[in-house]
């Protein structure tokens, strides 16, 4: 997917290889931490995987209520999938839609079953489950399908351009318009807010604020619009939603059981930009990246958030680390490297001497570490003034570095940045902005070599180094006894100049520690590749 320029930075191969090995230091903690804990939003998606969907006349969903009474009734301990077959087999209601409706006014007797009981329970919840990841399949299947049939696009990077309205039915011409103008990934940014929802809300949606719900039915809906774009237009247009929040695993299911191509799904953007658990959130992304591997869905990371809220030349090397934790955590989960969208951005501030070189270094730095990741990156933001004519140059000048550079995926930047909601007409003068540059200078990636040790070689480096300095500190910090190095990293403001420690944030009351016996049938097929 990648153009994949030669290993022009000169880059130590020695320190690239010990630049991943502390990366592994400091997340294998973490991975051992989330096999040790579920959270109510996994056992929520489990349900969803076996089919249970829908929501009261308060659109509280049925999930929810059901996952609430199990762990009112016996807790969450042991996972919700044997105390709900037990339940069913013992005849507490015929379905599984039944059991959560009267689940909800408490009648129902939860147990957690032993012996034949227990086998029993697992067996049949097993069977429930699995149909949903043989759905996640069969999607999966259809997408390569399509792709086989209408084509990707023509070129690299792939245009990446953001819809929202709040409405979906408003969305969808102006995400069709979109790909008609040349947009290759439409974005659905999820309505303001959702991300500290402890529900996925139910239907199709017109009231979201900066952004649309994020549901299944928004999804499907979307998704089958763009099929007759993709159709129309003789390539396969992707669709993007967000896999983050206290969510995350559920929105992760629902995204591939109606075939949506990548999701938003930072393993540490919830934590230090909404102030979600760490642990609640490294659970959850565990599970939904997983999710995500058996969709075939590539994630997007956001590591380009960093530096809205840290200078993004003192801070270039929490960039270069985040993105080999996420790497080596997405592929923990099963991720291949085709689905790492790892972020980086265009975010130095432009009065800064030199500024352009120094992003071609971070460009390249990041295009080198990760050959085979369709790389995301994301345009300027922080530093857009409301001057809609300096935005549109800084833009070009974006776009220029991703086409010296070899980005996979390219955001489309917006010269009312900062000012209003892009209107149709705004996105239509950004792509064709993408479009100038690409076809006057898409090949550049083929010509550009920075003169050896000048000063894109020497910051490239000098970032790598501060990154492994950084990484090793965190590895070696032995200051808070029984807490993750990674965690207490974190804690201390390590990312984004956000302290979060993990006795804090929201959705901590929904982590619970895994007992001796848990079974959840979903990461058992999950981890194995069965289908059955």
């Amino acid at each position: 997917m990648s153009s994949r320029p030669r290993q022009i930075l000169d880059l130590d191969a020695a320190t690239v290889r010990r630049a991943r090995t502390l990366a592994r230091r400091a997340g294998k903690p973490v991975v051992d931490l989330a096999r040790s804990h579920t959270t109510v939003s996994v056992e929520r998606a489990t349900l969803r995987l076996a089919g249970l969907a829908g929501a009261d006349h308060e659109n509280v969903p049925w999930v929810n209520h059901l996952v609430d009474a199990v762990r009112e009734g016996v807790g969450l301990e042991h996972g919700v999938t044997l105390p709900v077959w037990d339940a069913l087999r013992r005849g507490e209601a015929p379905d599984l839609l039944t059991l959560a409706q009267k689940a909800a006014s408490g009648g129902v007797r939860f147990e957690v079953p032993q012996g034949k009981a227990a086998t029993a329970a697992g067996r049949a919840g097993r069977t429930a489950i699995a149909r949903g990841i043989r759905t996640i399949d069969r999607q999966r299947a259809a997408r390569d399908r399509l792709i086989a049939r209408h084509g990707n696009p023509p070129r690299k990077p792939w245009i990446y351009l953001i819809v929202a309205t709040g409405d979906i039915y408003e969305d969808i011409p102006q995400a069709q318009a979109a790909a008609r103008e040349g947009a290759d990934i439409i974005a659905v940014i999820r309505s303001t807010g959702q991300s500290l929802l402890d529900f996925v809300p139910e239907g199709a949606t017109r009231e979201g604020y900066a952004g649309t719900y994020a549901t299944q039915e928004n999804f499907r809906l979307m998704r089958a619009a763009l099929d007759e774009t993709s159709k129309e237009l003789g390539r396969y247009v992707r669709l993007t939603n967000y896999a983050s929040g206290l969510c995350m695993p559920e929105i992760a299911a629902l995204a591939g059981l109606e075939r949506l191509d990548m999701m938003l799904n930072d393993s540490m953007y919830g934590i230090l930009f909404r102030d979600i658990n760490p642990i609640r959130t490294f659970v959850d992304q565990r599970f939904s990246r997983q999710v995500h591997a058996r969709a075939g869905i590539i994630i997007n990371t956001g590591e380009d958030n960093y530096l809205t809220t840290a200078d993004a030349v003192d801070a270039a090397h929490t960039v270069t680390v985040s993105q080999l934790l996420n790497e080596y955590f997405a592929k923990e989960a099963g991720l291949e490297n085709w689905q790492l969208g790892l972020g980086h951005a265009f975010e130095i501030d432009p009065t800064v001497k030199d500024s352009f070189r120094l992003e071609l270094a971070h460009a390249l730095l990041a295009r080198q570490l990760f050959p085979e990741a369709p790389l995301k990156w994301m345009p300027p933001t922080k530093h857009m003034t409301g001057d809609i004519f300096r935005g549109y140059l800084l833009d070009g000048f974006f776009n220029l570095a991703g086409a010296m550079t070899g980005q996979g995926i390219l955001l489309v930047g917006m010269m009312t940045e900062a000012v209003v909601t892009p209107w149709i007409s705004d996105r239509d003068l950004a792509l064709q902005n993408v479009r100038y540059v690409m076809d006057a200078a898409g090949g550049l990636t083929e010509d550009f070599h920075p003169p050896r040790d000048g000063l894109i070689q020497t910051r490239a480096r000098q970032v790598l180094g501060e990154a492994v300095e950084l990484l090793d500190t965190i590895v070696t910090d032995t200051s808070t006894a029984g807490v993750p190095p990674l965690l207490a990293a974190i804690a201390d403001g390590t990312f984004g100049s956000m302290k979060r420690p993990p006795t804090k944030g929201k959705g901590l009351d929904g982590v619970v520690r895994k007992a001796d016996g848990y079974l959840n049938p979903a990461t058992d097929l999950l981890e194995t590749g069965e289908t059955r």
